[in-house]
């Protein structure tokens, strides 16, 4: 299970919940375009965040009681395993510290790229300064790629060997994939990656909540709508440090509720999803989407001035 690597089954069922946001009510309707196309924007594609502190302090109030306890037992072969436990720890820990460091490097240089050409510049210095290979340099260069290429960002993102790094982050490459599966209207070989991923890894609130989104959304969209809603109880939307993430929550409980038939939620998600970003809602006023959802879509996206409104046109008389 190096890569990991997955691709789009040959043929999908049409209207199917995996093409839209439920697909309920939507039979014999077409596969929906990649929401990639319609969105003006691409998502971020970010690199897992790894605690140092909080690692540290799991880490060290362990080690520190092993420590007096071998002091207290006076023998050398506890002493020589607490040891060796003691020296496995702080590699975890700087294993980390490094990751950390080198993350907070390449966020600079993909921070300052805002044109296409800066990022072409960016791509090129992370080439040059980090190993081939190194997990930070690469989550940095799919997120610049992502702006023009969804595609190569993604085979970018492949190139993370599961097996090699540390769970956590194995985590993130699988949610980040996914993330573009999506996207790209790909929902079993999202759904594919998303099942190995463990909540129960990531601590950080804001990290699960990453994860949950992408996880929820592919659930969602290939038939386990009701466990992406349970997963998606556990955030609260007013929680300031996940404002950011709230977009991509509103788009996953939208594809929930749908999945269900609770279209008064659907909808009620929908509106604050639009009031966050009404271009992310052009992903639901596409064929293949629940159908009272693609219109309550399209009102929203009117209103927002991003579709023209259409004028009835009344027959020439005479």
């Amino acid at each position: 299970m190096a890569k990991e690597s997955v691709r789009p089954p040959a043929s999908a069922k049409k209207g199917s919940v995996s093409g839209g946001a439920g697909g309920a009510g939507s039979k014999g309707a077409s596969k929906p375009p990649p929401a990639a196309e319609i969105v003006g924007d691409r998502p971020k594609v970010q690199p897992p965040a790894l605690p140092v502190k909080t690692l540290a302090t799991r880490l060290g109030i362990p080690v520190l009681i092993l420590w007096i306890l071998a002091g207290l037992a006076h023998n050398r072969w506890v002493t020589l395993v607490v040891g060796l436990l003691t020296v496995a720890a702080l590699g975890l820990v700087w294993w980390v510290w490094n990751f950390a460091s080198k993350t907070k490097r390449v966020a600079n240089l993909v921070g300052g790229a805002t044109t296409k050409e800066e990022r072409q510049e960016a791509i090129e210095k992370i080439d040059k300064e980090f190993k081939k290979g190194d997990a930070a340099a690469t989550f940095a260069k799919a997120q610049l790629l992502m702006h023009e290429n969804p595609r190569q960002a993604l085979e970018v993102l492949e190139s993370i060997d599961l097996a090699k790094v540390v769970p956590a982050v194995a985590d993130e490459a699988r949610a980040q994939r996914a993330m573009i599966h999506l996207l790209l209207g790909e929902t079993q070989p999202a759904r594919k990656l998303v099942d190995p991923i463990d909540m129960q890894r990531h601590p950080d609130t804001k990290a699960k909540a990453t994860l949950a989104a992408v996880v929820a959304e592919a659930w969602s969209r290939t038939g386990q709508a009701k466990k992406a809603i349970e997963l998606l109880g556990m955030f609260d939307l007013n929680d300031p440090t996940l404002a950011d993430l709230k977009p991509g929550i509103l788009r996953a409980q939208v594809f929930a509720y749908g999945a269900v038939d609770d279209l008064k939620q659907a909808r009620s998600c929908m509106h604050q999803l639009a009031k966050v970003d009404p271009r992310i809602v052009a992903g639901f006023a596409a064929k293949g989407v629940h159908p009272l959802l693609v219109k309550e879509a399209r009102k929203i996206l009117e209103r927002a001035g991003a579709l023209p409104r259409i004028q009835a046109r009344n027959p020439t008389r005479g």
